[in-house]
């Protein structure tokens, strides 16, 4: 895997697909350097959240129906595909077509037509175990390519080692969720790196363990080096400050929606000992809430929703909080009722466990192989 250089002055663009309130597009604006252009979002009051921060960037809407020909190619492509298939608490139907997860082989349409640089995917633990199924390919004729008298006869296989695999033409080892997408990827020559980790790692007060993948092209588009030639044009509206700045060559400016990622970083592994009002509110979660009080740098909402009909609810407010995002990202409209918000805060990417993901992927050895 190539070392990630966002060194550049023009900012890279970004195409994000089932995009929900954009925790991944922080993290990778945060790490790239980059902007999001455009979003897919098919749940339209979690779309006009996303629309709220990223007011510029249009919905194409539904990946399905999607002519990628009429799209604006992008440097780098973003998705946590559809997990529904293929999470450990659901059916387990897995990566197949007609499931929910099934919709990745949109995604991967969309990387074969747009041709971006990098890749960058999000998913729950369970497309390390959940199964895919392939279609068949057009015009497989497995027949023809493995007739019968192709295969030695006994007289010719005495003598040969065994294979004590007996993997033949199809194994009998399950495909996987996570080795579909990862061998889909090098089809689309990519060489792609992933790495499994908790929140926990970040210093979150909860496990939430998520796959991450970092692809990168490994051959030049055949159009030539268009994206690159094309990144040191002036965009309309930009500042004289980014294209002709009389700054050091290494400052790099931040879009204000990820400057708080700079401040969480730099406070992931402080030593924080929780306070007596912290441990009387928590008690035994004092510690953990104390920490990610300390990195997030605001104090924690209350937990719970009281309702006499119902009983106590998770607060929405509080949700955010342990998802790391700022104040009233997903819980200040009124876009979303409080239900929706859960769900949307739910099924969102915690930026600061993605951010951490992709920087380690940047490390030879610290990850799992194509």
């Amino acid at each position: 895997m190539h070392d990630l250089d966002t060194s550049g002055d023009s900012e890279l663009r970004i195409g994000s697909l089932f995009s929900g309130y954009g925790g991944l597009d922080l993290a990778v604006e945060h790490v790239f350097n980059a902007t999001t252009v455009w979003f897919s979002e098919l749940n339209e009051p979690v779309a006009r959240v996303f629309s709220r921060h990223w007011p510029d960037a249009p919905n194409l809407g539904d990946i399905t129906i999607i002519d990628w020909s009429q799209v604006e190619p992008v440097d780098i492509l973003i998705g946590g595909f559809p997990c529904q298939d293929v999470s450990t608490v659901g059916k387990r139907a897995g990566l197949a077509p007609g499931t929910r997860s099934g919709l990745w082989a949109h995604m991967a349409a969309a990387i074969d037509a747009l041709q971006p640089e990098w890749v960058v995917i999000e998913n729950v633990r369970g497309v390390l175990s959940s199964p895919a199924t392939r279609p068949p390919a057009e015009r497989d004729d497995h027949e023809r390519r493995n007739p019968g008298d192709a295969t030695p006869d006994g007289a010719t296989l005495r003598g040969m080692e065994r294979d004590p695999w007996h993997l033949g033409d199809n194994s009998a080892r399950p495909l996987r969720a996570l080795g579909a997408v990862l061998g889909d990827l090098a089809d689309l020559r990519l060489d792609a790196r992933w790495i499994g980790l908790p929140a926990s790692l970040v210093g979150a007060p909860h496990q939430r363990f998520r796959i991450f993948a970092l692809a990168r092209r490994t051959v030049s588009h055949p159009a030539g080096d268009g994206l690159i030639a094309r990144r040191g044009d002036s965009r309309p509206g930009a500042s004289e400050a980014r294209d002709d700045r009389a700054v050091a060559p290494d400052h790099r400016l931040r879009a204000p929606r990820t400057g708080g990622l700079t401040e969480q970083e730099s406070r992931v592994g402080d030593a924080v000992v929780a306070g007596r009002r912290t441990v009387q509110r928590w008690g035994r979660y004092a510690d953990a809430i104390a920490r990610w009080e300390h990195i997030t740098g605001r104090p924690a909402p209350a937990p719970a929703l009281l309702n006499d009909a119902d009983g106590p609810r998770p607060a929405p407010a509080f949700v955010e909080w342990l998802m790391s995002l700022p104040t009233g990202w997903v819980t200040g409209t009124d876009q979303l009722t409080q239900n929706q918000q859960i769900t949307a805060l739910g099924n969102g990417v915690l930026p600061l466990h993605a951010v951490t993901a992709l920087r380690t992927l940047q490390l030879p050895g610290r990850s799992g192989d194509l």
